[in-house]
């Protein structure tokens, strides 16, 4: 015979109580508790070695340190990187999976009428990454330049004859140099890519001559001398390239295009783990690696995060809208 017993009573009604404050806790707290409690995918819409990927490479170090579980980069370009946002937007909404968009994307829709994605309707804004000005740069053997003033003389001197590269069709890139031929009066010919790393690739090989790139990534090969910056098109000149020259102190006043990267989530995604991933990217974003890395790259630190950028965005839309209508681009 046992020497006591226990009732099953006190213990049966003990886990009934401790279940019944298990599920009285605020999903919020769980949420944000839980989170991200496995790897995450950070899918980019373009190939290894374009503006996009070069920031998303040390953000995504930087967020693994900060979370304790590996982000993932999964490149996956193609469209002019409508493919890569295609997919993110078909993605489970479980915080497992993030978007890093851009300028592009906010161009998208008035070059591509049926896309299969909606930016507004199919992601949450989180925010806004990066801004870099775009860049004018030329393969120096091929396009002996040194000045906007000399490039120019150089095209004139050679009607249709010099080419430039882009990320695609509709990128910011194309619009860039589309809206750089409409302000001064030049022909160029178009090469789109499936993104700015093949492009860049070509331009370094001298298989295009030129490119209106964003700066980030162009930088590493401007340092390295394999290409020659003409101006970038912003109102200053570039962090960490004090040399460079803008378009409007070149001559061609404007002459202004940015390109920005920003992050989002797939619709659905719990409001509490966006908010924990916004929290994160702005401790990540004051890091001092991710400020040097954002000055090597010609990059300005944004603030505008959530509604603030949701607006951004849909101001960008409208203002690409309307330059794409008033020079009647298309997306070849």
């Amino acid at each position: 015979m046992p020497l006591f017993t226990v009732s099953r009573r006190p213990v049966l009604a003990l886990c009934a109580a401790a279940a019944a404050a298990a599920v009285a806790l605020p999903l919020p707290a769980w949420a944000q508790a839980a989170w991200p409690g496995r790897p995450i995918t950070l899918v980019v819409p373009f190939p290894a070695g374009g503006g996009t990927d070069a920031f998303a490479r040390p953000l995504s170090a930087q967020l693994t340190k900060q979370l304790g579980h590996q982000v993932i980069i999964d490149n996956k370009g193609g469209a002019g990187g409508n493919l890569g946002a295609s997919v993110a937007a078909k993605a489970a909404p479980d915080g497992a999976t993030w978007f890093m968009g851009a300028v592009h994307h906010a161009i998208a829709p008035s070059i591509y009428p049926k896309l299969d994605y909606s930016l507004a309707g199919d992601f949450v804004p989180v925010a806004l990454v990066a801004s870099v000005p775009q860049v004018i740069v030329v393969n120096p053997q091929k396009v002996p330049v040194k000045d906007l003033k000399e490039l120019l003389a150089f095209i004139r001197s050679k009607p249709g004859r010099l080419t430039y590269g882009s990320a695609g069709n509709g990128s910011s890139h194309h619009l860039a140099g589309e809206l750089f031929k409409m302000q001064t009066g030049t022909f160029i010919t178009h090469i789109p890519y499936r993104g700015a790393g093949p492009a860049l690739q070509d331009l370094m090989g001298g298989q295009v001559d030129m490119m209106f790139d964003g700066l980030g990534s162009s930088a590493t090969h401007v340092k390295g001398g394999r290409l020659r910056a003409i101006a970038v098109a912003g109102d200053r000149r570039a962090p960490g390239f004090p040399d460079i020259p803008t378009a409007a102190e070149a001559g061609v006043p404007t002459y202004k295009v940015a390109t920005w990267y920003g992050l989002w989530a797939p619709k659905g995604t719990p409001r509490e783990v966006v908010e924990r991933m916004g929290a994160e990217l702005k401790t990540a974003l004051a890091s001092p690696e991710l400020k040097a890395a954002w000055n090597n790259l010609g990059a300005e630190t944004p603030t505008l995060a959530g509604k603030d950028f949701g607006d951004f965005v849909t101001a960008e839309t409208r203002r690409w809208a309307e330059v794409i209508r008033a020079g009647n681009i298309k997306a070849d």
